[in-house]
């Protein structure tokens, strides 16, 4: 058992991503002491930048927020894609498993195809569609041989104050009198800020516990499903609330907005494995995305 603490704190591989600037923030705000590391000092694909880092920090538990995200332009950056999504968190997997900490990696729910009409359970095959979705799943599964004490959170949809994602497209387009979206993907968008929080639950359960069912694959996003275009009216009428510039979204087939990488058509996540262990809270999207947009307009406008 590892108390976290600022000698042995939880340590995020990533920085300046939505999840890992969340995953900071959200762990000062709950008093969990950590460390984040990015590029160019802390590089996901370098494992001598991984293996000082680990040795310099003495994590409690290690959580890696570090991806490659871009999925049109993994298509024809496939290389840098599996470096980062794919060989990286093998390579950390092992470093953590070498210095017996924990590790806690995010995965997504594009690594399957698809094709179910039901939400996906975590021990369903991955089938994913692209380059992208293929090496977040090969990352799955050098994370599994090299480290028996892991935490794989699948997620979806995900959109944060930082970075970039659609909820901040959304809301640039705002102007527009009509925005063109696609209406048969279908999905759950998560908060980053819930995403983290049930991060760091974890993190903090398997620090002072090596119950084997806490180690292992689990889903979580916020709860419910809708297509992108729903979603997209759902951010302009909550800004619209705020005085926000707004558009209408409207739904078009996937066909009409052609794409280098395939998305998807359904993939929504069972996170009922994730509830039942770790007893975490989920809430539905529409609550969710109501107190994110006027978060995202002020920081936007700020």
């Amino acid at each position: 058992m590892t108390v976290i603490s600022a000698e042995r704190p939880i340590v995020v591989i990533g920085r300046s991503g939505q999840v890992a600037e969340a995953l900071v923030r959200r762990g000062t705000e709950h008093g969990l002491p950590n460390v984040a590391g990015g590029r160019p000092e802390v590089d996901l694909p370098n494992a001598e930048s991984l293996k000082a880092f680990i040795l310099e920090t003495r994590p409690s538990v290690v959580i890696n927020a570090a991806a490659y995200t871009a999925v049109d332009k993994a298509e024809t950056d496939a290389d840098a894609a599996v470096a980062l999504n794919s060989e990286g968190p093998a390579t950390l997997a092992a470093l953590c498993a070498i210095a017996g900490v924990p590790l806690v990696h995010v995965s997504t729910d594009f690594v399957f195809s698809g094709l179910a009409t039901a939400p996906y359970a975590e021990d369903e095959d991955p089938s994913p569609l692209g380059v992208y979705g293929a090496s977040k799943a090969a990352g799955e599964v050098g994370v599994r041989v090299a480290h028996p004490q892991h935490v794989i959170v699948r997620t979806s949809w995900v959109y944060g104050l930082a970075g970039s994602n659609f909820a901040k497209t959304m809301l640039r387009l705002g102007v527009r009198w009509e925005v063109s979206v696609v209406d048969d993907q279908i999905g759950a968008p998560t908060f980053a800020d819930d995403l983290v929080d049930v991060l760091l639950t974890v993190a903090k359960r398997v620090a002072a516990s090596e119950a084997p069912e806490l180690f292992g694959t689990f889903h979580f996003s916020n709860a419910g499903q809708t297509p992108w275009c729903r979603y997209a009216n759902a951010i302009f009428t909550i800004a619209g609330a705020g005085g926000a510039p707004v558009a209408v979204a409207k739904p078009i087939p996937t066909l009409e907005y052609p794409t280098p990488a395939t998305r998807p058509p359904y993939s929504v996540l069972d996170c009922s494995k994730m509830l039942d262990v770790y007893g975490v809270n989920q809430r539905e999207w529409q609550v969710a995305l109501a107190e994110a947009v006027p978060a995202l307009v002020a920081s936007r406008d700020a």
